[in-house]
C-alpha cells in the first residue's frame, strides 16, 4: 500500500483554512499557530483513514511512536479532522516553565510513572473520554528503540483506559517523523522529509467485555491494539515487523506483553 498520497498545495491551503482552534487554549493555540507552518509547508506530509476519526465524541487514538516530533503531527492531522487531542505526557513536562503552560492549556493529561499517583492518570483519561475528547496515546512510553523503527514491547494501561472507558480505539501508525527529528538530533528541513499518518477502524474489543481487568486481560488487549498499529506501520512501510517487538527492558527483542521470553534470547541481550 506504501506511504499515504503527499497533500497538494491546495489540500494544504485547506488544511489550514479549516483547522480546528476551539478547544486550544491560548498557549497550546499559539504553539500550533507557531509551528504550523513547518510542519505542513516544511516537510511533505500525507495521510490515510482520516474517515476513522470520530467527528464527535470521546475515542482513544493509540499511535506508535519515533520521533519527538509526533506529537506535532498527530495534531495537525487531528486539528484539520476537527478535533483536537489531548496526549497522555510524562508528568515532569508540567514542571518545564512554558511547557507546563502549553500542555496545561491545552487539557493534556499528566503521566505519573512508578508514582503512588499513577491511578490519576487513568482517571484524567477517562474523565476526558467521557467528556467527549480524543485522547491520544503511546504505549510504548517514548519513542522506539528498536533499531528498525518498530513499535517496542507496549505497556498494558492503554487497554486499562479502553476496557474502562469503553470508548471506541483508533489505531494510528506514524512512519517519516524520526527522518524530520531524529532522536537527540536537531529538525532536518532539507531535503523536505516525507511524512505519513495512517488510521485504521476501530478495534474490536468485544472479546473482553465483562472480564477481569487481570494483567493477563489486559496485555492480551494491548496485544490486540498494538496488532492493528503495527499492521498499519506494514502497510505504509511495505515491510514485515519482526516476530517479536523490541523490550527496552533486555535491551532486544523479548515476548509481547504476559508471553515468556526465549531465555537464549534473554541471554543474548
Amino acid at each position: 500500500m506504501g506511504m499515504p498520497p503527499e497533500l497538494t498545495v491546495r489540500q494544504r491551503i485547506a488544511a489550514t483554512l479549516r483547522r480546528r482552534r476551539r478547544g486550544s487554549g491560548f498557549w497550546f493555540g499559539l504553539a500550533i499557530a507557531v509551528i504550523w507552518p513547518f510542519v505542513l509547508w516544511g516537510t511533505r506530509p500525507g495521510w490515510r483513514g482520516g474517515e476513522h476519526l470520530p467527528r464527535t465524541g470521546g475515542a482513544l487514538l493509540v499511535a506508535n511512536h519515533v520521533s519527538f516530533s509526533d506529537p506535532i503531527f498527530d495534531i495537525a492531522f487531528g486539528t484539520t479532522h476537527g478535533r483536537m487531542p489531548r496526549f497522555m505526557a510524562k508528568s515532569e513536562l508540567w514542571s518545564v516553565p512554558v511547557v507546563k503552560w502549553v500542555l496545561g492549556g491545552g487539557g493534556h493529561i499528566p503521566v505519573y510513572r512508578a508514582s503512588k499517583r499513577a491511578a490519576e492518570s487513568f482517571a484524567g483519561a477517562i474523565d476526558a473520554l467521557e467528556r467527549g475528547e480524543i485522547v491520544a496515546v503511546y504505549p510504548e512510553g517514548t519513542y522506539t528503540a528498536d533499531p528498525d523503527g518498530w513499535p517496542m514491547k507496549p505497556k498494558n494501561g492503554v487497554a486499562r483506559i479502553a476496557l474502562r472507558s469503553g470508548a471506541p480505539v483508533i489505531p494510528m501508525a506514524n512512519w517519516g517523523t524520526q527522518d524530520f527529528l531524529p532522536a537527540e538530533g536537531r529538525p532536518r528541513f532539507r531535503p523536505r522529509k516525507r511524512i505519513g499518518i495512517a488510521l485504521g477502524p476501530p478495534v474490536d474489543l468485544s472479546e473482553f467485555e465483562g472480564k477481569p481487568l487481570t494483567r493477563s486481560t489486559l496485555d492480551a488487549a494491548t496485544r490486540k491494539i498494538m496488532d492493528e498499529v503495527t499492521t498499519l506501520l506494514e502497510q505504509m512501510r511495505d515491510e514485515t515487523r519482526p516476530a517479536t517487538p523490541y523490550d527496552p527492558e533486555l535491551g532486544g527483542r523479548g515476548g509481547s506483553p504476559g508471553e515468556p521470553v526465549d531465555p537464549a534470547e534473554r541471554a543474548a541481550s
